[in-house]
């Protein structure tokens, strides 16, 4: 009974019914695929390895830092190693570890694009179903017996596609908005981590370069 009433509802919105349709079940793959992804990467945050990789990098070991970092699923630890491994120099460092930040970013951002393009383009659809709603509408104002019948037909057909198309953007707006609160989040923590990285290695070279001295003097 409910189904049909659901498949009578969606005809009667009109053929801008089937865009709708397409985007809502875009918006439903992204959101739970998102939260799967999500999910997955609460129990990959291992604090006690990036303690131990610090450590190693305040000692100046950037090899056994490195090790230590190798084939981690904590994003910040695998941001680490491959900073460590693709930097020629220490000054070299800062920017490889930037562009590791951005690649564990891009995996975080993965598919939020769409969502946001599903929360533009649903309710501007739901408005074009609007607008052919009431133009359908028009089209039988005072043509015969029927007219009345037509014209709330093509009423509702206008006020179904609005609600469709409001609703499918109102679904992905909370997921949305929590996801980039998430991506944000981790950029932040990215950052503290490549910051802390940063100052290790100089404050070890410092170290390095002042007991030269000190040995020479």
């Amino acid at each position: 009974m409910l189904a049909n009433i659901v498949i009578d509802t969606f005809i009667k919105g009109g053929p801008i019914m089937w865009p709708l349709l397409i985007c809502s079940i875009v918006a439903l793959a992204v959101v739970g695929e998102r939260f799967l992804w999500w999910s997955q990467q609460r129990p990959k945050k291992d604090m006690d390895r990036r303690r131990k990789v610090f450590e190693a990098l305040k000692a100046g070991d950037l090899a056994v830092a490195s090790s230590m970092a190798r084939s981690s699923p904590d994003p910040a630890i695998r941001m680490i190693w491959e900073g460590l491994n693709y930097a020629h120099t220490a000054d070299s460092l800062p920017g490889a570890l930037q562009v590791a930040a951005s690649d564990e970013v891009d995996r975080a951002e993965r598919f939020l694009p769409v969502m946001d393009t599903v929360i533009t383009l649903a309710p501007l659809l739901g408005l074009l179903g609007t607008v052919t709603g009431i133009m359908h509408s028009f089209n039988f104002v005072g043509s015969d017996e029927l007219a009345a019948t037509k014209v709330s037909g093509g009423i509702a057909e206008a006020l179904i596609a609005t609600a469709y198309g409001l609703g499918t953007a109102i679904f992905c707006l909370v997921p949305y908005n929590f996801y980039n609160r998430k991506v944000d989040r981790l950029q932040r923590e990215l950052e503290t981590v490549a910051t802390n990285v940063e100052v290790l290695v100089e404050a070890y070279k410092f170290k390095k370069n002042e007991a030269k001295l000190t040995t020479v003097a």
